[in-house]
Parts: structure tokens; sequence; C-alpha cells
């Protein structure tokens, strides 16, 4: 059973969203407990309300650390403890890539006559804040809606291998197969077809040398134990990419380099153009590229330039970037995607 840990933030003010936000997740964890993953989720109600050594605040900063997953919830003020606790889970994601961070802003109707001033100066600060850093929050007006959107975005991150499953106890078992290819021609194994007229599909482990003057496909890994020689691209599923030089890359961000100089102002073009400089150096690392950092630079530049959300989206569906691209990353243009 994989265990996510999931720490949930709010002023008290919210006390309904919460205790509704906890029933969401155990009807959740129905779902997913039968299929290995289990959500744990950790709330303030928890603690013991007692005096102790160190301060209680101690104690849920240091959850929050050992969280994969941190949600918080504001409405009409932002507390001191609630402020502390997002910059202790930002911090923990920006050296670890966990917890990924959630926040969600109530935008429903309150009383001019007894809302507080100075609870809504730090609502705004707060918000600033988070602009700031190139971090945006999800409206939500019900709790229907609330519930909606952060089911959703569990589900994306099964799907982007954050969150992985147990496998199908009642699939069948992989079958491997291994066959040799001496001089022309194409073999056909297990179930799959080789085109040795034209692409060769590789559907198992293959050895010996395959000539093709146009393009090596496999449906799985590759492994290469001698010699492929293809005058065009050579491609597999689970793609690995070691390194990228300058040359190739400077195409693949024409576009994106494009719509900066035409839609952000004077004062964000400079920053937005060292932000993408940034992001090529760390994307000319290949396979080593920091996943975190990569989804850090992402969510920044399109704070600076929110026009460019096409572009970036459009340069990492290119083939080579593809493969670069951990849980991180891909998780980060999704959420642009739906912004």
């Amino acid at each position: 059973m994989q265990t996510q840990r999931l720490f949930l933030a709010s002023s008290c003010e919210l006390l309904e969203d919460r205790r509704e936000f906890e029933i969401f997740i155990n009807r959740k964890n129905k779902e997913w407990v039968q299929r290995g993953v289990f959500i744990e989720l950790v709330i303030w109600e928890d603690f013991l309300d007692a005096v102790s050594r160190t301060r209680l605040q101690d104690e849920y900063n240091r959850e929050i650390r050992r969280c994969d997953l941190f949600v918080m919830l504001f409405w009409t003020k932002v507390g001191h403890y609630t402020a502390a606790e997002f910059a202790t889970a930002f911090g923990q994601f920006q050296a670890t890539s966990r917890p990924f961070i959630f926040t969600y802003f109530k935008d429903a109707p309150i009383s001019t006559g007894s809302a507080n001033q100075q609870d809504l100066m730090s609502l705004w600060a707060f918000q600033k804040k988070l602009d700031q850093l190139g971090h945006f929050y999800t409206r939500y007006q019900t709790l229907d809606a609330l519930k909606l959107h952060f089911n959703g975005q569990l589900d994306k991150l099964a799907a982007n291998g954050f969150i992985t499953f147990a496998p199908d106890r009642g699939a069948p078992a992989h079958t491997s197969y291994q066959a040799t290819l001496n001089g022309s021609g194409a073999i056909a194994q297990g179930g799959g077809t080789a085109v040795g007229a034209g692409g060769v599909a590789i559907g198992g482990q293959n050895t010996g040398r395959i000539n093709t003057g146009t393009q090596v496909e496999t449906g799985g890994g590759a492994y290469i134990g001698g010699e492929v020689t293809t005058g065009g691209d050579f491609i597999g599923r689970d793609q690995q990419v070691q390194g990228l030089p300058g040359r190739d890359l400077e195409p693949l961000f024409a576009a994106l380099l494009a719509v900066i100089a035409r839609q952000a102002s004077a004062d964000t073009q400079t920053a937005a153009l060292q932000q993408v400089q940034v992001l090529k150096a760390e994307i000319a690392k290949g396979q080593a590229a920091d996943d975190s950092r990569l989804g850090r630079l992402l969510d920044g530049l399109v704070a600076l330039v929110p026009g460019a959300v096409g572009a970036v989206v459009a340069l990492f569906a290119t083939p080579i970037l593809q493969g670069i691209a951990g849980p991180v990353t891909r998780f980060v243009l999704d959420k642009l995607k739906t912004a």
C-alpha cells in the first residue's frame, strides 16, 4: 500500500469547508485503496492542543515537511500561522520537489459591514506574494466546485506518475521475447510485426544489425546490443535524452522568444528573457535536468508573460522535450493548459 500524506491548512473561518474536504478524501480513499494507494489526511484537529517542549506550530511544520501534498484554503484572511505553513511547504518543495502545493481561494459573498480591514489586508498581501512567487491559486465558489477541481488534480498526479497504483492482480503476466535478425528481411514475433521495406517496428528485444533508410520505432523500451543504422530518427517509447546541443535548442525556442518580444511589458521583458536562458540551460542537460526546477521555471515564466502559455506548452510537445519532462514538469504543463 502506497501512502500519500496530505496536509490541509486553513484559517478557522473555513471549518465547514475543512470537514467537507475530509469527507471527500475519505470517499477518494474508498476508490483508491483498492488500487494500492491511501491518502493520509493530516489536519490540525488531530493534534493535541497542549503545552509541549516545542510550539505546536513547530509540530505542524515538521508534519508539512513529511507530506507529499499540501492544500491551503483561504477566504477573508490569511493568519500568521497559516502563512507560515505555506512558507514551510514552499521551501520544502523548492528543496525536494515535495509537497505539491495547491492553494484555493473561496470566492463567496461577505458582509462589508462585518469585514475586518486588517484581515482583508492580510488576504491581499498573501495574494500578492503568490503572484510574485509565480504560484497560481484557484478560486472556488462552492464546496462541490472545490472537491471537483481537486479530484481532477489527484487524477492528473496519478496520470503523470507522481502517484502510482499497484498493478492489477488479474492482469496477465508479461511474456518476454527475443529474436536475432541476420541478413535482410523482417521478423514478426510475439504478435508484433516488423516491416523491413520501410520502418521497422520492434515489439520485443532484438539483437543483431538492422538497416533501414527511414525510421526505427519501438513500441516499448529500446535496447541496442549491436548496431542500428537509420537515415531518419530512432524513437523509443521511453525516450532517453542524455544531452542537447545549444544549436538544436535554438529553433525550438524561436516561437517562445517571439511571443515574449510581442507580449512582455517593458518591465518584465528582460526578466523573462533571462528566465528563458536559465530554462534553456537546464533543458540542455537532457535526462539530467532537474525536474522540479523545470517546473518552477515554467511557472515563473508564465507569471511574467501570461500570453506565453501556448508557446510554453507547444515547446514541451516536441518529441525531444517530451523525453525530458518529468512528473513535476508534466503536472505544471497540465495546470497551464487548464488555467
